[in-house]
């Protein structure tokens, strides 16, 4: 399972507060846009592949206005998330070997990268579930899948279903809570992902041990 110091990605990935800004004024227009489900789709494939950014910017405001849509939301968002891990599992697996190097500087460093492949080398499906929960780059985990010739439907259901617990698990904040549920998941953000972490390590344990 991913250490504290990989699941720090702060190092590695800054993102500066106009970045943030221009994701959440992205959800504001996606909120009255007619083209709305297949803006957060590309958002959702752009920030598993790409931009290492909480998709929660967007999703939970877009939930919160659109409430009869938030479940189809976070459908769209799954699936474009796991059309992008295929892509991403793709150049692990095909374009690694040429381009490796330059592919971890974009996301990581040599060393954070080899632990990566260490771990999905010895822990593999849980290892993948619990990077999909917690709100870090998932990019890591794609390009190590792919170059260690991981399974690929087994990386895809372990992605499927912690990224799953993630995106439904919004909806469903925002079915309990409200307007309310954006300050209460901004408030708690950090005690939601140990939670949800230690979920995974739990499963992760029991599988181990069973």
């Amino acid at each position: 399972m991913p250490s504290p110091r990989m699941t720090d990605d702060s190092s590695s990935q800054p993102s500066s507060p106009g970045t943030f800004t221009r994701w959440k004024q992205l959800g504001e227009r996606l909120i009255h846009s007619k083209n709305m489900l297949w803006g957060v789709g590309l958002a959702s494939f752009l920030e598993a592949l790409i931009i290492p950014i909480p998709l929660e910017t967007i999703l939970l405001p877009l939930m919160q206005a659109r409430r009869r849509q938030m479940f189809v939301i976070s459908t769209v968002v799954l699936i474009t998330c796991l059309l992008a891990a295929v892509v991403g599992y793709g150049v692990g697996r095909f374009v690694f070997d040429a381009m490796g190097p330059q592919l971890i500087s974009l996301f990581s460093s040599p060393e954070q990268f080899e632990q990566v492949r260490q771990e999905m080398e010895t822990k593999g499906f849980w290892f993948v579930f619990s990077v999909g929960i917690i709100p870090i780059p998932f990019q890591i985990a794609m390009l190590a899948a792919g170059a260690t010739q991981y399974p690929l439907w087994s990386f895809l259901l372990a992605s499927a279903l912690s990224r799953g617990i993630r995106y439904y698990g919004l909806a469903v904040l925002v079915l309990m809570f409200g307007n309310r549920a954006q300050k209460l998941f901004e408030r708690h953000k950090k005690s939601v992902s140990i939670a949800l972490l230690l979920i995974a390590l739990a499963a992760w344990g029991i599988s181990t041990f069973a």
